[in-house]
């Protein structure tokens, strides 16, 4: 941990990427509960409230919505929302999906077979796609955005883990350990998983970039999360229509959303990075160097 630690803080974009993304974590978990009910309020006078107006309160600063309503509030309380969509997602994919992969690989058999034709199946239809059909039916809840953008989701983490767990699987190391009696899932637990997991840690940083795009993408379709709930997605759809007269309705939780991913994306090639043996090495006699 503390050489993870030394290669972060050597690397000053990834530690900014870092920083903000825990600023942002912060905010979606602490601001809501600062956020009073008379800062949602609606307020018709200030309606299109440009933004840097230093008269005002510092609630507008960001400038006001269609119905007057603050953007600043709004944003802190859609950041929870928007955030807790991408973390749920990625999370459940990631367990779900790593579980298929590495059972699968270790068990030739013909259900294993027909599992892993299901997700070739899956991967073949554009997730996109497949998300707009099932939310089209089911309705527009966050709890059914979570569970499609999972379903759309799991098949990388499923062939990422059974791929690099095919390969470990035929070491010397796992061989010894079948000979001494453990079963699979010792053999899964103790084995295998410590070394899937660095790999598939850094593609779910990069997955959580893409879940929050996929998110925005189908709110702003209509299709997506709804009001009363509001998500940093469904703020760039209502400012769409007033994109020539006030910009700043959509752009600021635009900003957001491009900086999350921004930020998501670059931790997840830096994890990368410091996980791969030979970019590591080269990393390693970097920090030794500034040491």
């Amino acid at each position: 941990m503390r050489f993870y630690w030394k290669m972060l803080r050597s690397d000053w974009i990834a530690l900014l990427a870092m920083g903000f993304l825990l600023a942002m974590v912060l905010v979606a978990l602490v601001g809501p509960l600062l956020i009073e009910p008379s800062m949602l309020r609606l307020n018709l006078r200030a309606r299109h409230l440009p933004p840097f107006q230093l008269d005002q309160n510092w609630m507008y600063f960001l400038g006001a919505d269609a119905l007057g309503a603050s953007i600043i509030a709004r944003m802190v309380v859609a950041a929870s929302t928007t955030l807790a969509i991408a973390f749920a997602t990625v999370l459940l994919s990631l367990v779900i999906g790593t579980a298929i992969g590495l059972v699968t690989a270790l068990r030739d058999n013909w259900l294993s077979a027909a599992v892993m034709r299901a997700i070739d199946v899956l991967l073949s239809i554009p997730s996109l796609l497949l998300a707009m059909v099932i939310l089209y039916a089911l309705g527009a809840h966050p709890i059914n955005v979570i569970a499609v953008l999972t379903i759309t989701r799991i098949p990388i983490f499923a062939r990422t883990a059974r791929s690099e767990a095919l390969e470990i699987r035929e070491r010397g190391f796992v061989a010894a350990a079948r000979v001494m009696g453990s079963n699979d899932m010792h053999v899964i637990v103790k084995h295998i998983v410590p070394l899937v997991m660095p790999t598939l840690l850094a593609i779910a940083a990069l997955e959580f970039a893409v879940v929050m795009l996929a998110e925005s993408t189908l709110t702003f379709l209509g299709i997506g999360v709804q009001p009363p709930d509001v998500t940093w997605g469904l703020m760039v759809a209502e400012g769409q229509p007033y994109l020539a007269s006030a910009w700043w309705v959509s752009l600021w939780p635009g900003l957001a959303i491009a900086s999350i991913a921004l930020c998501a994306t670059i931790i997840g090639n830096w994890f990368r990075i410091a996980n791969d043996p030979t970019l590591r090495s080269r990393l390693k006699a970097e920090v030794t160097s500034h040491a």
